[in-house]
């Protein structure tokens, strides 16, 4: 057997590990998500373009962001993972009861060789809608953006602070 072919066959044997084997999971899961809400808010359309959800591997489509939303007692907060953009490059806003983030990031280089072998950094824009589960005042909606991570608070509407009634089940 030539030295060549055995090399191949011996990288054919390796076994993933289970921290190769989570991110991938990790990332179905998001493109599960993503798909369902995309198809929820516009049925139709997220059928005919599927590159709204579907990840691709050349990097040239932005991935939405993965986002927290809570509430703390008098406001809901959504935190969005927002890493390699500038605030400049981060427009929120908020319309009756949705939050929307839109971002884009633009490539900083392109390299041009024979050697590259993986292209996994993200460019373009993303757009992402979160609904809230409360009224909110709009006009005392506060951001910050550091480290990546973008917040938004939300203070409630006295509507909003209601608490929820256990309801017994007979």
């Amino acid at each position: 057997m030539a030295p060549e072919t055995k090399e191949k066959d011996a990288k054919a044997l390796t076994a993933q590990t289970p921290a190769e084997i989570m991110p991938r999971t990790h990332e179905m899961e998001r493109w599960f998500d993503r798909m369902v809400e995309e198809f929820w808010r516009r049925p139709l359309p997220s059928l005919l373009r599927p590159e709204r959800w579907w990840s691709v591997e050349t990097g040239m489509m932005m991935r939405l962001p993965a986002v927290d939303v809570y509430e703390e007692k008098d406001s809901v907060v959504v935190k969005a993972e927002i890493p390699g953009l500038a605030k400049e490059d981060i427009s929120v806003q908020l319309t009756d009861s949705t939050l929307t983030i839109k971002g884009e990031k633009k490539r900083e280089e392109e390299v041009k060789a024979d050697d590259y072998y993986r292209c996994e950094r993200s460019f373009g824009s993303f757009t992402r809608a979160v609904g809230l589960p409360c009224e909110v005042k709009a006009d005392q909606v506060k951001a910050s953006f550091k480290s990546g991570v973008l917040e938004v608070r939300m203070p409630k509407t006295e509507e909003g602070k209601k608490k929820a009634v256990t309801v017994q089940i007979d």
